[in-house]
């Protein structure tokens, strides 16, 4: 099957949101209203989960786990479509979708509004500079208040939001939608809202209606000269103008138009589909730029022309029954079936051999895909980020950005005999996750995973009691410290050894300094040898010790961080100094010196968000002050109460059983890595006293 179309009618679009937010619910009913599927399954339903939580796992939970893709038509446009996760733990999958889309919808609950994740999502969205549309679901619930969602998004996002519709009735009452560029009245009937009906705007809302549209108008004036003038002369402004500013402004990230519906009672769907190929981006509006390994610093366009050399980021790998499956956005080009193209991180060729769309767990074969695609391809060698090209070194795309795991916990099989099956399930799920990672302790001997929180590391043990038939027993979760320098100190450090044959010597001088708060980088090296004193081929080496020696500091053996190296002399010997000679200084160097700094325990800091009911918030409140928590704000929301606080992960285990408890199964909470801080001198003390029992135990 050849599948070729205008590029201009074809979408590539994300739905991501915070938890909760009926991200899954919407995917489920554009899938029924574009026909991808004939009947509409719910998130929590008995008939067997919505479409794309295609996993055991996410039915069970009732929520999103892993990005799922599909592939639709709507009004003549084909739109690639990938759902993705709202859990913070799960943010990679947000990540990596987010680095390959053309446009997103970020959905909004009508009461909660923003909420910790849609920040974090919003940040995704601007780092790879995706134009959105915002949809503010559930407006079917009490305390419904589109206003108020929108003003949120303005001041807390810094966002240009403006109202494209307005609610006819809120909460119970809600009956549809007054499209005000439109000037008509929709309503969604027929047993699943797939009828759309249109009529005039109803008598009672024509005032606010015509107020909400001028002020519209006067937003959207903002952006086109030409608005401006017509409206400066009280002309009639054309809905074609409207639409031709409208998409102008998204495209170019300045403007987010809101939507108002309720995916779940099945009304406002489908005038948001209607916006989805009105005013995103098409791949052809897009501008993509790639590195050239020719030329060190120079970037290269690529140009969604089938008929350029082919061009394509892997940016998902999933194991499967019948191999790898890799996912490619195709920048430029095409590829085919059987074709050869070079990974152009490992300089390798290799033959695409099957070429499948998805549909959640299910797929399509076809013989080719060309620029704007997105594809998976069976059974390639790739890793996440990898570009494919058709020529070796001919250009390499940005990676996405990984975060740092924040939590770790100790892992092994019940039975000796599942070692082998629990390595492969442990390597295939560090491939298809960059921010799940795997390693052996040294002092204990004992396999460590690590992840983004408890529910990430819950997720995977589960997966490989299921999917590999493997018990095993886990230790408690152990939180991922830091160690910094808290003042500076110079360094004079001499290494000197003989023992018959060549001997090694280096000599360094310089300083060891604190970093400050806000340093992108958490170790920076400097050098400002003068007159030779340390050959130009020997500084290398003295940095490559240093980046050696902070992997474990001295208080604890906890990674070191916030440091600043400030190499200023030394000296060398024509025949005892080596590489090797300095690398051994350097680090020797640390062991001896970074004690001096007064170095301090950092621990990684949460940003709490939980919403329950108003009677309960005193109880929520006082246990995370019991937990060392900061509360930061709090907010009254419809009927319920929202909390933010900044919370040690430490004093976070458990804390979904607590909260269960204490409100009665009505509190909801999610929390994000916000950032490391120094920790109380007490209960440093009692880290570092722990860990070194577990180290004089483990040897």
């Amino acid at each position: 099957m050849v599948w070729q179309m205008d590029l201009s009618k074809l979408r590539n679009i994300g739905i991501s949101a915070h938890i909760d937010s009926g991200k899954t619910t919407l995917s489920e009913r554009i899938l029924y209203y574009t026909g991808r599927i004939h009947r509409m399954e719910e998130v929590h339903d008995s008939g067997g989960g919505a479409t794309m939580d295609y996993m055991e796992l996410e039915r069970e939970k009732g929520i999103t786990i892993t990005s799922a893709s599909t592939h639709v038509q709507w009004q003549g446009h084909a739109i690639n479509l990938i759902d993705t996760p709202g859990h913070v733990d799960f943010t990679v999958e947000v990540e990596r979708s987010l680095r390959v889309l053309d446009g997103a919808i970020l959905v909004l609950c009508a009461v909660g509004g923003v909420q910790a994740q849609t920040l974090t999502v919003d940040r995704q969205m601007k780092r790879y500079h995706v134009p959105r549309l915002a949809f503010i679901n559930k407006m079917d619930r009490t305390g419904a208040d589109p206003q108020r969602v929108c003003r949120d998004i303005r001041e807390r996002l810094g966002a240009d939001a403006v109202l494209m519709q307005l609610p006819i009735g809120c909460g119970e009452s809600f009956r549809g939608v007054i499209d005000l560029v439109r000037q008509e009245a929709l309503y969604f009937d027929g047993e699943n809202g797939e009828q759309v009906r249109r009529e005039p705007i109803p008598e009672e809302f024509r005032e606010a209606a015509q107020q909400a549209r001028q002020h519209l108008l006067e937003s959207l004036a903002m952006y086109s000269d030409e608005l401006m003038e017509r409206l400066l002369a009280e002309e009639l402004v054309s809905v074609e103008l409207i639409d031709t500013v409208i998409r102008s402004a998204v495209c170019q990230q300045e403007l987010t138009p809101v939507f108002l519906g309720s995916a779940y009672r099945n009304k406002g769907v489908q005038p948001l589909l209607d916006a989805v190929v009105r005013y995103l981006p098409s791949p052809v509006d897009r501008e993509v730029w790639a590195n050239d390994p020719k030329e060190a610093g120079q970037r290269m366009p690529l140009k969604p022309d089938p008929n350029l050399p082919f061009v394509a980021m892997a940016f998902k790998i999933i194991e499967d029954p019948y191999g790898q499956l890799t996912f490619l956005r195709v920048y430029q080009g095409r590829m085919e079936k059987g074709g050869m193209y070079y990974n152009q991180r490992t300089g390798q060729r290799e033959r695409f051999g099957r070429i499948v769309r998805m549909h959640a767990d299910k797929r399509e074969e076809i013989a080719e895909a060309v620029a704007g695609d997105i594809v998976a391809v069976v059974g390639i060698d790739a890793a996440s980020g990898d570009t494919y090209a058709a020529e070796p070194q001919y250009c390499s795309l940005e990676k996405m950005f990984i975060p740092e795991p924040v939590i770790k916990m100790a892992i092994a099989p019940a039975a000796r005999r599942d070692q082998e099956k629990l390595a492969k399930a442990l390597s295939r799920f560090r491939k298809e996750d960059p921010t799940f990672q795997v390693m052996q302790d040294e002092e204990t001997d004992e396999v460590l995973i690590a992840g983004m929180g408890e529910l990430h590391l819950e997720v995977y043990i589960e997966r490989i009691r299921r999917e590999y038939g493997v018990a095993v027993e886990v230790g408690a979760p152990k939180v991922s410290y830091r160690e910094a320098p808290q003042e500076a100190v110079r360094f004079d450090y001499r290494h000197k050894k003989q023992t018959g044959g060549a001997g090694q010597y280096a000599h360094i001088i310089g300083v060891m300094e604190p970093l400050p708060e806000d340093a992108p980088e958490p170790f920076v090296f400097e050098e400002t040898v003068v007159g030779g004193r340390v050959p130009r081929q020997y500084i290398p080496s003295v940095e490559k010790g240093f980046r050696e020696a902070i992997a474990r500091g001295t208080l604890a053996d906890f990674p070191v961080v916030g440091l600043k190296i400030r190499l200023e002399d030394g000296s060398y010997h024509e025949v005892d100094s080596s590489d090797r000679a300095f690398q051994t200084c350097a680090r020797d160097c640390f062991r001896e010196f970074f004690p001096r700094t007064r170095p301090a325990l950092l621990e990684p800091i949460m940003k709490m968000e939980v919403e329950c009911p108003e009677a309960f918030q005193g109880a929520v409140v006082g246990d995370l002050t019991s937990r060392r928590g900061m509360i930061v704000a709090t907010e009254v929301r419809g009927d319920a109460f929202a909390i933010v606080a900044e919370v040690p992960l430490a004093e976070t285990f458990g804390y979904a059983t607590d909260l269960r408890s204490m409100t009665q199964g009505q509190g909801v909470f999610s929390m994000e890595f916000l950032c490391y801080r120094k920790m109380p001198a007490a209960l440093q003390e009692e880290v570092i006293a722990t860990k070194k029992r577990q180290l004089v135990g483990a040897r």
